[in-house]
């Protein structure tokens, strides 16, 4: 060092760098807890639309399953204890929940203060002990789902209205017979038989019209005259709307969203689409579908009647996130073509299997 040389020009000594590092380690671990988290603050449940879904509909469960249903829930239970650092592969709710969080990603860029988000609840009947494993699982998929309710062997049905649920979403089909006679939507979901890939950046949904965006009216009708008769009773009643479905409300949520993005100019970039695809024909009693999704103030993006014809190949080249329908028909045909189908068990057609419900076996939510 030549004479005079400030001190703070010195070169340090063989110490120095040792002893600054936890100093500014320190001072970042400061400054990152004063930056914002990186996921967003959980909406009040009044605020928002619920989205309910079991573990099993979440998550793939098999082996559990029948570890459950073959050796009790001790041996269930013991079971995920061992194996709660593994997480569960992805279910058929997997890629919808994804495509929720998508838009939600998409409204608070637009919207930072506003709760009306989708809020996402896994509702189950596990035991608590199970929940490590799925918060685990919700963990090493970075899923935004902070509200659980696991009810350690006890129906959740009793806590989905308390939640403010829109849409209830399960494996098991006489817990959601449960829920649609409490009046939420609801629906049983199913695995496609193949995967297909869905959009990574717009939430599609496809809904049935008879028995679940609209009442049963119509499907008495048939079954009880036949489709002749059902088609002058359509056109005579054209201007009366039909009386509300199961899930009209989610609709009616859905379009509510989409309407934020219109209002900012981007309806053509709207990370929401909806699509009607009935069975109905369009020039015979396709007017009173349209027309009291008009009364309701609603609408689909698109409107496929197909006259009786399958649904199947029109949902493949859809690729809907989830197609809701009240017909276990159209719910096998859409799995084969590799569509993620949910059944709604509303109106006549489900008669013939309330009576075998009651023999199912218990499940693990």
């Amino acid at each position: 060092m030549e004479p005079g040389e400030p001190r703070e020009a010195r070169e340090p000594g063989p110490g120095a760098e040792t002893a600054a590092a936890p100093r500014w380690e320190e001072a970042k671990t400061f400054y990152d807890n004063l930056a914002p988290k990186k996921k967003p603050k959980s909406p009040k449940p009044q605020n928002a639309v619920t989205i309910a879904v079991s573990s099993r509909a979440l998550f793939r469960m098999d082996e559990e399953q029948r570890i459950y249903t073959e050796q009790g829930v001790e041996e269930y239970v013991r079971y995920q204890l061992e194996h709660e650092n593994e997480p569960f592969s992805p279910g058929p709710a997997f890629p919808f929940v994804k495509a929720l969080e998508a838009v939600n990603r998409r409204l608070r860029e637009l919207y930072p203060d506003s709760e009306d988000v989708f809020d996402i609840v896994l509702m189950t009947n596990n035991h608590a002990q199970v929940g490590v494993r799925l918060i685990n699982s919700i963990n090493h998929y970075d899923l935004f789902i902070e509200r659980f309710c696991m009810t350690g062997g006890n129906s959740p049905i009793c806590y989905l209205k308390a939640y403010h649920t829109n849409l209830y979403l399960s494996a098991d089909a006489e817990k959601v017979r449960e829920a649609i006679d409490e009046g939420i939507a609801a629906a049983t979901i199913f695995s496609p038989s193949r995967d297909v890939v869905v959009s990574q950046s717009q939430l599609r949904v496809a809904f049935d019209g008879d028995a679940v965006l609209f009442s049963d009216e119509s499907e008495r009708i048939v079954k009880a005259h036949g489709l002749d008769r059902f088609f002058e009773h359509e056109k005579a009643h054209e201007n009366k709307p039909l009386a509300q479905g199961p899930l009209k409300g989610f609709l009616e949520a859905l379009g509510r969203l989409q309407k934020k993005f219109y209002s900012k100019g981007l309806r053509l970039e709207c990370p929401i689409r909806t699509y009607l695809v009935t069975a109905r024909s369009a020039a015979s009693s396709g007017a009173r579908a349209l027309k009291t999704l008009r009364s309701w103030g609603l609408e689909t993006d698109e409107a496929l009647f197909l006259a009786g014809a399958p649904k199947g190949p029109l949902l493949e080249k859809i690729r809907p996130h989830i197609f809701f329908d009240d017909q276990m028909f159209h719910v096998a045909g859409a799995q084969e073509m590799g569509t993620v189908a949910a059944h709604v068990p509303y109106g006549v057609a489900q008669t013939p299997r309330r009576a075998a419900a009651a023999k199912q076996a218990p499940s693990a939510q």
